[in-house]
């Protein structure tokens, strides 16, 4: 029985994965937390690995703070880079398989197209560096690992944007959100399950991916769908970014093709609408 180590368990995706796993009983499942799993200490990180011995790892762990990254470089190049590499010389030496989860920031935000996997890589904000810095020492330490690249992830569990945006909309009459950031949300469950067709599938191609729902769309758009299924009266604004600064820079636009993926593990991603709506049942 293959074992699958899932780091960043109480996470959103990790959560998402907890899930779905009593559907694939063949694998046994080893869900580890930071404490089981401790991606800032590399000593430790090492021993806790020979002690699970993993078949395949999903690295769903990361330092994701992106405006605290900005003055905690150190801790986020840590857990985003240093970690990623050990995990990736770790599979490559005991012959396992890895999913590394990446983000649509490793891109600058000045493309009007949408961005494939050979899309030019700028990041423009530390987290965005750090994450970067992942994928080359991933590639570079297993060059069999598989990295997806997703976007504006939210679930049921943790936090993220579109539970802030419940929360707003009950609390408040009026709410502005920004306008000028263009992308597509991922349902954490949606990627989750992506993941595991991945293994599950016949074939096993090495590289970059990316996936996220389907459509474009604003944050303020995303807003605007999330008072729709919620069936809120707050009334929603849309701003510029430069009306709401942040410590960190974000990509003003960051729409991923998902057309690679698609081809080769033949998925049917949804509409970000049609995902979104089963948050609220």
């Amino acid at each position: 029985m293959k074992k699958i180590l899932v780091t960043g368990a109480t996470g959103q995706l990790g959560s998402e994965l907890s899930v779905l796993a009593s559907s694939y009983p063949q694998y046994k499942w080893v869900f580890a937390d930071r404490t089981q799993i401790t991606l800032d200490n590399l000593e430790m990180l090492q021993s806790q690995l020979e002690a699970i011995r993993p078949n395949i790892i999903f690295n769903c762990g990361a330092y994701t703070a992106v405006d605290k990254a900005e003055s905690e470089k150190d801790l986020a190049f840590r857990v985003n880079h240093l970690a990623i590499e050990l995990i990736a010389r770790f599979t490559r030496e005991n012959n396992a398989r890895l999913i590394q989860i990446s983000t649509d920031y490793v891109f600058d935000g000045c493309s009007s197209i949408v961005l494939d996997e050979e899309a030019e890589t700028n990041p423009i904000n530390v987290y965005g560096e750090s994450k970067l810095a992942g994928e080359i020492a991933c590639l570079k330490e297993n060059p069999e690992s598989i990295i997806i690249r997703t976007s504006w992830v939210y679930s049921k569990f943790g936090n993220n944007f579109v539970k802030t945006m419940q929360r707003l909309m009950q609390e408040r009459d009026e709410i502005n959100v920004v306008n000028d950031q263009i992308g597509s949300p991922t349902y954490a469950a949606d990627l989750a399950q992506a993941m595991i067709d991945i293994i599950e599938s016949s074939k096993w191609i090495p590289g970059v991916y990316n996936y996220s729902n389907e459509g474009e769309i604003s944050w303020y758009e995303f807003a605007l769908s999330i008072k729709e299924f919620g069936g809120y009266n707050c009334k929603v604004g849309g701003i510029p970014s430069a009306l709401y600064p942040t410590p960190a820079k974000r990509p003003s636009f960051s729409l991923l093709s998902k057309e690679k993926i698609k081809a080769i593990y033949n998925l049917n991603i949804p509409n970000y609408k049609e995902s979104l709506k089963k948050m609220f049942v």
